[in-house]
């Protein structure tokens, strides 16, 4: 298997506070990856860092075999690294069927827009119903529907997703997941970076856990499920 994001032992942080302590992980391709830890661990530093949107202090990222540590959000987005951010950002004055041309803007996306326009129409007919409603309209759970959305009209390699069920009730949550497995069953590299750490480790092949910003255990996902200290410390077991 195939190795598509690589980072290693990167430090990075905001201002001069550092967040992150000589992190490293790795994506296998068609791999379901999550990165779970408690709140203000790292998470999201560690995504804004290999999007670009935050520049590593140490170490360096690697895409598809080639350096990105220094390239730009842009180029990184065109190469197929996409995210979907926490709290959805959604351009909530705009349609539904506006937010997915939005998504569709770089290069190696426009020429496959109208099929990953129906993929994403098959896999959330409910955005289909509400192609004209305005963003900002629709229900939470419609709206993180829409984020990931989104984040596929980009035509991925890699898709990260910050926080997907954050705020939403079980049942909107499990369909969300089950779309995700589905994605992977396909073919889609995933990082998932999620806060309920059960649902997350039973979808996920392999599984990092983020603590006070190291990397504090790693292994097959059912492995770190497994684990007593794991359980005792995110499972409430």
């Amino acid at each position: 298997m195939s190795t598509v994001l690589e980072v290693q032992n990167v430090s990075s942080g905001y201002g001069e506070v550092q967040i992150l302590w000589g992190v490293s992980l790795r994506l296998e391709a068609g791999k379901l990856t999550t990165l779970v830890g408690s709140n203000g661990v790292g998470k999201t530093t560690l995504l804004r860092t290999v999007t670009g949107l935050l520049r590593p202090w140490e170490g360096k990222i690697f895409f598809q075999g080639q350096d990105i540590t220094r390239l730009p959000p842009y180029k990184r987005a065109d190469m197929g690294l996409v995210m979907v951010p926490e709290g959805r950002q959604l351009f909530t004055a705009m349609s539904v069927a506006e937010n997915l041309e939005m998504g569709a803007f770089s290069r190696r996306a426009l020429s496959h827009r109208q099929r990953n326009l129906e993929r994403v129409f098959d896999l959330f007919p409910r955005l289909k119903e509400r192609m004209h409603q305005k963003a900002g309209t629709l229900s939470g759970g419609e709206q993180q529907m829409l984020a990931v959305a989104r984040g596929l009209m980009a035509e991925p390699e890699v898709l990260m997703i910050d926080e997907l069920s954050l705020g939403l009730s079980p049942i909107l949550s499990l369909s969300l997941f089950e779309t995700l497995r589905r994605l992977q069953a396909e073919g889609l590299t995933i990082l998932l970076v999620e806060q309920n750490v059960h649902m997350a480790l039973a979808i996920s092949d392999y599984a990092y856990v983020l603590n006070e910003g190291r990397i504090w255990m790693e292994g097959p996902a059912r492995q770190v499920a497994a684990n007593e200290a794991v359980k005792q410390a995110y499972l409430g077991v």
